[in-house]
């Protein structure tokens, strides 16, 4: 037998997550979560007339693609929106029931664990300024922290920063920049 080395009987520190704001407990947030709910609640928003949806299914991906279009995004391959969402952990969307077409939509990607990134948060234009960015918002956060999931960002246009910063996202607090691969196209001349 080999005698093991470099090891020794003192316990390591414990590691902290260094942030500019304190993190509450994680049970603290989720009964927060639970006793104050959300700022509209499912109730309210049903009598709204819209319902909210958690599953892709009853989707339809093309109204979803005239939303994204209507805010600014590029127009994508429906079907490439379809396997962008069955490789989502988690995503919410609401319809609005007179149309039955979406109208706002949010979606979280990760490994389940430690991260998520949260992409695509869209919102009609005509339906814009009464809460339903936020209510989507403050479900699919509420849904990762539920997970245990505190590292969580997200990719959003400048103009929007402050629509985010109300529901507790602030820029890195680490000083840490994201970077994006660009490849660059050759141009014929």
């Amino acid at each position: 037998m080999f005698p093991l080395r470099g090891l020794t009987s003192t316990p390591l520190p414990p590691l902290h997550l260094k942030t500019s704001h304190p993190l509450p407990p994680l049970n603290a947030t989720i009964s927060n979560a639970i006793t104050n709910r959300f700022s509209i609640s499912d109730e309210d928003l049903e009598s709204r007339g819209f319902n909210l949806h958690r599953k892709i299914a009853d989707l339809n991906l093309d109204h979803l693609n005239k939303v994204f279009v209507a805010v600014g995004f590029p127009r994508r391959d429906p079907q490439k929106i379809r396997l962008a969402l069955e490789n989502t952990n988690s995503l919410l969307w609401v319809e609005y029931k007179k149309t039955q077409k979406p109208v706002a939509f949010a979606r979280a990607t990760g490994d389940g664990v430690f991260n998520a990134i949260i992409w695509d948060v869209v919102v009609d234009p005509s339906f814009q300024g009464i809460g339903l960015g936020k209510a989507v918002m403050e479900r699919l956060m509420e849904e990762l922290l539920e997970k245990g999931i505190i590292n969580i960002a997200l990719y959003s246009e400048p103009r929007v920063l402050g629509f985010y910063r109300p529901l507790g996202f602030v820029a890195d607090p680490d000083g840490i920049k994201g970077m994006v691969y660009s490849r660059k196209k050759n141009s014929k001349r």
